[in-house]
C-alpha cells in the first residue's frame, strides 16, 4: 500500500468539497470507493449554492469575536435560518455568541437562503 502524506488540513464546507470532487473527476482521475460514497451522498443531500465563498466573505467581515473559520464552514453547511437553529449548529464547539453576533450571521445566511 502506498504510503499517504498530509501535506496540509483546512477546513472546508460541503460546497467546496463538491468541487474539489468535480475537479478530481474533470482530470480524469477515478474517484476511490470512500470518494464515490461521498460524491453520492454529496448529491442527495446538498442542494447547490453558487455563492458559498461569498457567503463565507461576509460572514467572517463580521468580525465576530471567536468565531473562527472552521465555525464558518459548519454554518454553511447547515444554513441555519433563526438564532435558535444557529445555536444548535454551535453547540458542539466551545464557543458562545452574543444575540446580536448571531443575528447578523443569521441575516446574512437568510439572505443567500432567499438567492438560492
Amino acid at each position: 500500500m502506498a504510503d499517504t502524506q498530509i501535506i496540509s488540513e483546512a477546513p472546508m464546507n460541503v460546497y467546496q468539497l463538491r468541487k474539489e470532487i468535480e475537479k478530481i473527476k474533470k482530470r480524469g482521475d477515478d474517484l476511490n470507493f470512500r470518494a464515490g460514497k461521498t460524491e453520492e451522498y454529496l448529491i442527495q443531500t446538498v442542494s447547490e449554492i453558487k455563492n458559498a465563498e461569498e457567503l463565507f466573505d461576509r460572514i467572517m467581515k463580521l468580525n465576530v469575536p471567536r468565531l473562527r473559520e472552521q465555525h464558518v464552514h459548519k454554518i454553511i453547511d447547515v444554513m441555519p435560518a433563526t438564532a435558535n437553529e444557529l445555536k444548535t449548529v454551535l453547540q458542539g464547539y466551545t464557543i458562545t455568541l452574543n444575540n446580536e453576533s448571531m443575528k447578523k450571521i443569521v441575516d446574512a445566511v437568510s439572505e443567500f437562503l432567499e438567492k438560492k
